[in-house]
């Protein structure tokens, strides 16, 4: 924005400087001639009545010298002819004395008593000249004739030398002016600069440099007054809304621990026609612990400052395949790996097991025995320089999908479709989505292609520093200082039957 200002400041002090200068050294160029051929016009026709003069009282010899001393006072070659347009004294050459001139068109015009002023000579070559050509007689008849021939070079130099000095004070005029906009576009662009890292970090979650606000042009500064109060609101009820949900899982932790514990001790005093309840009953708490486990996780994965790190894909996928084969055989239903081996993904500490962890989980719920779980691995070129190469997993179902309403409301918290069963959570699908954006990847779900749902989980190869750059530009600061984050869901959604299908 510096440059843009300070490039239209410029460009109007140019254009009004052009306007003012083109204008003024054109019309002194011409008023310098114009100066000069009057000056000339007017020494020629003072020569021309001193010859007249002469020329009548038989002094003839005496203009030789008459024109050369008028030549050396003036600068000019002078050129004397009588009524006839015989040459009677030349300065520039001797050659030419005696000589009729009357047929060159100024010398003829002057013999009919009409002066003639005009250039002559080629520029490039010998420079240019001004000759000056007047009639001598105090009557119609002419007595002799007077040409003067200046030379152009000094006036032309001297007109050159105000075009420089011209150029010289627009330059001047452009430097000062480009310090002074300069000075003003900072002062201007500087508090902008200053609102847009703080607008950055407000949508990182924190603002560790908010902007000044007594810098800048007054509008500016009361922006930046209100952009501060309102981030700083903004900040204290998001803080205040993690901390609630914190703290609410923690204090609920302990009381649903309890009343499990007091329930299960019912179980040997109950008839057994109330068995079911209570069966039902620790089901239903198995479901709210499951359901504040959940919240807790997202909690601390919210709040917690984490770190990418490079993990085997294929590893993680193979150890995860085997640990769910056993519940998998229960239901009998089959879980195949496949794909060909992919490179080493960025991704969350203990973040792809709990990924995997929960997909499988939700795909075995709703896969009827003798069907199948496909765990499939692929590398994806990335587009140019820009788009790092990527890693995907898919694990497909084949189970009854879900339509593509469904499928764009899966990752919202609590969400579960209508036939799903009354175990679930809703958070299964919302960790899956929070663990793989911190991790500087995505999820989506699509339709298998033989039905049943597809989760495709997308996660940045790790095979270069360029990745990591572009790893780095895509994790928000607020997960990138060192640590690691103890997932609570470990042992809760990631147990055969965490949550149902959202």
């Amino acid at each position: 924005m510096t440059r843009r200002l300070l490039v239209s400041h410029l460009s109007v002090m140019l254009f009004v400087l052009l306007a003012l200068e083109v204008p003024f050294g054109v019309f002194y160029a011409r008023s310098e001639l114009s100066r000069f051929s009057h000056t000339a016009r007017q020494g020629a026709m003072t020569l021309a009545e001193v010859c007249e003069d002469k020329m009548e009282h038989g002094l003839t010899a005496d203009l030789p010298e008459l024109a050369r001393a008028y030549g050396q006072r003036t600068g000019s070659r002078v050129l004397v002819a009588d009524r006839k347009g015989i040459v009677l004294a030349d300065t520039a050459t001797r050659s030419l004395v005696g000589k009729d001139l009357s047929a060159e068109p100024d010398i003829s015009a002057a013999l009919r008593d009409q002066p003639a002023t005009g250039t002559d000579g080629d520029p490039p070559a010998g420079g240019e000249d001004l000759f000056v050509t007047v009639p001598g007689g105090s009557n119609a008849t002419v007595a002799c004739v007077v040409r003067t021939v200046y030379a152009l070079g000094p006036l032309k130099a001297k007109v050159h030398a105000t075009w420089l000095a011209l150029g010289a004070v627009g330059l001047g005029v452009l430097s000062a002016v480009s310090l002074i906009g300069f000075a003003l576009a900072r002062s201007i662009t500087r508090p902008l600069q200053a609102l847009e890292r703080a607008t950055a970090q407000l949508a990182e979650g924190r603002i560790t440099d908010p902007p000044a606000t007594d810098h800048g042009p007054p509008e500016l500064r009361r922006l930046a007054t209100s952009f501060t109060r309102t981030a700083t609101r903004l900040q204290h009820l998001l803080q205040a809304q993690r901390a609630f949900a914190s703290e609410a899982s923690h204090q609920l932790k302990t009381p649903l621990t309890s009343l499990r514990l007091r329930l299960e001790n019912f179980e040997p005093h109950l008839a057994p026609c109330a068995q079911d309840s209570l069966d039902r009953a620790l089901g239903e708490l198995e479901r709210l612990s499951r359901m504040v486990q959940g919240l807790l996780a997202l909690a601390r994965l919210e709040n917690s400052a984490i770190r990418p790190e490079a993990v085997d894909l294929n590893a993680v996928v193979a150890d995860r395949a085997a640990i769910w084969t056993a519940f998998a055989d229960e239901q009998q239903v089959g879980i195949v790996v496949s794909g060909a081996p992919a490179a080493r993904v960025w991704a969350v500490p203990g973040a792809l097991e709990q990924i995997i962890d929960n997909l499988l989980s939700n795909a075995l719920r709703v896969s009827p025995p003798g069907t199948a779980i496909t765990l499939t691995t692929a590398a994806v070129p990335g587009e140019g320089s820009r788009t790092p190469p990527m890693a995907e997993l898919h694990v497909i179902d084949q189970g009854p999908g879900m339509s593509e309403a469904e499928r764009h409301r899966a990752f919202d918290r609590f969400w579960r479709a209508p036939d799903a069963d009354h175990d679930g959570t809703g958070l299964g699908l919302p960790m899956v989505r929070q663990l793989t954006r911190a991790s500087g990847g995505e999820v989506i779900l699509e339709a298998a292609p033989g039905g049943g749902l597809d989760a495709v989980v997308r996660l940045r190869c790790a095979a270069s520093r360029t990745h990591r750059e572009h790893l780095d530009a895509a994790v928000p600061d607020a997960q990138r200082s060192h640590g690691s984050l103890q997932l609570a869901t470990r042992g809760s959604l990631g147990r055969r039957g965490p949550g149902a299908r959202k």
